[in-house]
C-alpha cells in the first residue's frame, strides 16, 4: 500500500487535503481513495474492487482515444471562477452551488459564462443540498444567470425528491448520489427521476461495473470524478472511452483541483479533451507525497476493515 497526501488547491467538497492509496498489480496501478467521511466498510469495498480490476485486470477495449471533459469550479468568487474556466481549456464548465447564498451561486455563474462565451455549456452540481421547493426556485433563477443551463446534477437528495423536481422545471436533471449511494441505483429509472446519469467509477466497483449500470439504467451517462489523482482519473477516462455513446462532457478534469499528482504525466486536459492512456507513477512523487505514519496506519485499518468483510 502507498498512502498519499496531496494539498488541494481551492477547499473542495469541505476537503483541504486528498488521502488515498495506490495499488500495484500484475497491469498496472489502482487507487483507493474513498472519502474520510465514508465510515462504512461496506460503503467503501466497491472503491477497492475498482483499484483492484485497474490493477489486476486492466479495462475493456476503448472505444475512442480521447474523451471531452468539463472544468469544474469550486465555490469560489468570481474573479476566481472566471480565472479557473479561463485557465481550464475546456468549453464545459461544472459549477459547484448550493454550499453558499443563492446571489453568490448567480454572481459566480455569471462570472462563468463571460469567461466561457455564448457558446460554451454550463451545468450545475448541488450535491443534494436543497430541497423541492427551493430547488425549483433556484433551478430557475441560476438557469438565467447562466444564460441556459445544460443540466442540473442532484439538486435534491433523495430519489423520491429528484422525480419531484425534474417534473416541475425545464432544465434536464442528472442523478449522481441517488446511484452511487443508493441500495438501488435502478429508482432513478424506476421513477423516471433523471434525464443522465452521473457515473463514477470508484464508488460503484469499477469499469465494469459501470458499464452493466450504463446499459441497464438506459440514460445519456456522464462519467465523473471523485477527485482522484490521475491513475484513478485514467479509470474513469477508461469507462467514458469504452461507453458505446458519449453525448456529454465528462466531469474528469479533477486533476487541475489538486497542487500534485503521483504521475510523471498528469491528465490534464488539452483542447477541452482527456487521452485514453495508462499514466506512469513517479516513484519520487509517491516519496514526496507519502502520508504521515499516522495516516498510514488509519488507511491500514480501512483495508482491515473491508477484509473482514469476506467475499
Amino acid at each position: 500500500m502507498n498512502v498519499f497526501s496531496i494539498a488541494m488547491r481551492t477547499r473542495f467538497r469541505g476537503i483541504t487535503v486528498r488521502e488515498g492509496v495506490l495499488i500495484r498489480g500484475e497491469v498496472g496501478w489502482g487507487e483507493w481513495s474513498p472519502f474520510l467521511d465514508y465510515t462504512d466498510p461496506a460503503e467503501v469495498r466497491p472503491w477497492l474492487a475498482a483499484a483492484k480490476e485497474s490493477a489486476v485486470l486492466g479495462w475493456p477495449t476503448p472505444l475512442r482515444d480521447r474523451v471531452p471533459v468539463n472544468v469544474t469550479v469550486p465555490v469560489v468568487p468570481p474573479e476566481k471562477a472566471q480565472e479557473i474556466v479561463r485557465n481550464g481549456g475546456c468549453r464545459t464548465a461544472k459549477v459547484k452551488v448550493g454550499e453558499s447564498t443563492l446571489a453568490e451561486d448567480q454572481a459566480r455563474l455569471e462570472a462563468v459564462r463571460d469567461a466561457l462565451g455564448p457558446d460554451g455549456r454550463i451545468r450545475i452540481d448541488v450535491n443534494g443540498l436543497w430541497d423541492v421547493d427551493h430547488a425549483v426556485e433556484a433551478i430557475g433563477l441560476l438557469d438565467r444567470a447562466a444564460g441556459g443551463l445544460e443540466y442540473v446534477e442532484q439538486p435534491v437528495a433523495s430519489v423520491e425528491d429528484l422525480a419531484v423536481v425534474r417534473r416541475r422545471v425545464d432544465v434536464p436533471i442528472a442523478a449522481d448520489e441517488s446511484i452511487r449511494r443508493a441500495e438501488d441505483p435502478y429508482r432513478v429509472k424506476a421513477l423516471e427521476a433523471a434525464d443522465i446519469a452521473v457515473l463514477k467509477v470508484q464508488p460503484l466497483g469499477g469499469v465494469r461495473a459501470c458499464l452493466e449500470i450504463a446499459e441497464r439504467i438506459g440514460l445519456p451517462v456522464v462519467v465523473s470524478s471523485a477527485l482522484e489523482t490521475s491513475v484513478g482519473i485514467a479509470a474513469g477516462v477508461a469507462l467514458a472511452a469504452a461507453l458505446p455513446e458519449l453525448p456529454h462532457a465528462c466531469g474528469l478534469a479533477t486533476v487541475q483541483l489538486l497542487t500534485d499528482d503521483v504521475v510523471v504525466e498528469p491528465l490534464l486536459p488539452v483542447d477541452g479533451f482527456l487521452r485514453v492512456t495508462h499514466p506512469v507513477v513517479d516513484e519520487v512523487a509517491l516519496e514526496r507525497l507519502a502520508a504521515t505514519p499516522d495516516r498510514v496506519a488509519h488507511w491500514k485499518a480501512r483495508r482491515l476493515a473491508v477484509d473482514d468483510l469476506g467475499s
